[in-house]
């Protein structure tokens, strides 16, 4: 049986569980924002680049591991042979980032790169990170997709 405290505690703690998983449920649940932009070619964040990411073999999808390419040109057009780029991303909605750790592994030529280590493990809004640093300077670009 539980004691005048043990008793006070639980009946203390059961509506402020029920309030925190409330709250969480709320946030988790919310749709993803009108105005965020699903295209995967685009300049990045500064201007000096214009990239595009497109999976390799098959569309995204939850589960299995991907292999991604990054094309990227100076803001002219023109193919960006070297550069390093780094990827990161997540789930804003969740607060947590990707379960791999995706990187670039090769140049394929003409301003293409491969991502390998790509994993997507449950559905919902996704964001893929990169920053380049290459000839024209550091940069930064985020891709959104909806799985």
């Amino acid at each position: 049986m539980f004691n005048r405290s043990s008793r006070r505690a639980l009946l203390l703690g059961l509506p402020i569980a029920l309030a925190a998983t409330g709250v969480a449920a709320g946030l988790f649940s919310r749709g993803v924002p009108d105005d965020v932009d699903f295209s995967l070619e685009r300049k990045t964040d500064a201007g000096l680049y214009i990239a595009a990411i497109s999976p390799v073999d098959q569309a995204a999808a939850v589960g299995p591991m991907h292999s991604w390419t990054v094309a990227l040109t100076d803001a002219g057009g023109k193919p960006v042979e070297a550069a390093a780029i780094t990827v990161d991303g997540g789930m804003p909605q969740h607060g947590h980032g990707l379960p791999t750790a995706p990187a670039v592994t090769q140049a394929l030529g003409q301003g293409r790169f491969l991502i390998e280590g790509m994993k997507f493990n449950m559905p919902g809004w996704w964001e893929i990170d990169l920053s380049i640093d290459g000839p024209m300077g550091a940069d930064t670009i985020t891709f959104n997709l909806v799985l």
